[in-house]
């Protein structure tokens, strides 16, 4: 007997979404997101990858195709969108668009009380949201006075305070420097640890590549391409045709195979750290003696 396939999910089946002036956002487009992923969405400016994100959260409708959510078309009623958003959260890229209160710890309250729920459940999302993303201390500070990287994490904490099933952030390290990249990145990498499904829209390779599990590629609003990490080091080529940056440790793994450093492996090695272990270890391997080779030396 064939099992059916378990459904995906969230998806886009043949979803096309036109602009009023006539700009496309997404045509015919088509992918999957598996359950406990962590997805990346890359793409050239004008891709689709902020009118993707909308569409998980139900912000905008396909004018043709459909979206799917936990096995089931999505359902565009004021029931089934407040279900909707209580289960997939969205951060945008600018935070200033989702800030709506005057203090951080009242704007990451504001979804947890428009679920109607008791105030002391709340205050327990919030204190579990601020923490997670560093910023107790900044629970009563007015919003306008943090820094641009704050005010991002204040929009996550208010995501996390739904305590969703699936995470969609837009660009989430645009406009913040390499300290707070960093920052963001662990709080990213410890929610992905907690099995969150996750999306990330993003224009920075090399995180893709050392963090997705997946990854989705748009070009003029349709699907071009999709890879799991392992297959990047062989997809360069492609990936240099669709005008994406190259993430730069898979593009040194390829060199260092061909030229014999390294050993090709099932599963390359996915960030700077693991490239250099490999690399040491190589090392270390060739330094060694061969099996009797001392004894015979000394003779």
């Amino acid at each position: 007997m064939i099992r059916p396939m378990t459904p995906p999910f969230l998806a886009l089946e043949a979803v096309t979404y036109t602009y009023q002036d006539g700009s496309p956002g997404l045509v015919d487009c088509s992918l999957a997101i598996a359950r406990h992923s962590r997805t990346a969405v890359l793409g050239l400016n004008g891709s689709g990858k902020t009118t993707l994100c909308l569409h998980l959260n139900g912000l905008l409708r396909p004018q043709a195709g459909t979206v799917w959510f936990d096995g089931a078309p999505m359902d565009y009623s004021r029931a089934g969108l407040k279900n909707l958003r209580a289960r997939v959260g969205l951060v945008f890229q600018n935070p200033e668009t989702q800030l709506l209160s005057a203090s951080v710890e009242e704007d990451v309250s504001f979804g947890p009380m428009n679920l109607g729920l008791p105030r002391s459940v709340v205050r327990k999302r919030v204190d579990a949201a601020l923490a997670a993303v560093g910023l107790t201390e900044a629970a009563s500070k007015p919003v306008h006075n943090l820094s641009f990287g704050q005010k991002k994490r204040v929009c996550l904490a208010g995501v996390l305070a739904m305590q969703p099933e699936v995470i969609v952030l837009d660009e989430p390290f645009a406009g913040l420097d390499v300290p707070m990249q960093r920052e963001l990145q662990g709080i990213l990498e410890r929610l992905g640890q907690q099995g969150l499904t996750m999306v990330i829209c993003s224009h920075d390779p090399d995180f893709a590549y050392e963090w997705a599990d997946q990854w989705h590629i748009l070009a003029a609003g349709r699907l071009a391409a999709s890879f799991a990490p392992e297959q990047i080091p062989t997809a360069l080529p492609r990936l240099a045709e669709l005008g994406l940056g190259l993430p730069k440790v898979a593009e040194l793994y390829k060199e260092l195979v061909a030229s014999g450093r390294l050993t090709a492996a099932a599963a390359p090695p996915r960030g700077h750290s693991d490239l250099l272990a490999r690399l040491r270890q190589t090392a270390g391997s060739k330094c060694q003696p061969a099996a009797g080779s001392e004894g015979r030396s000394r003779k």
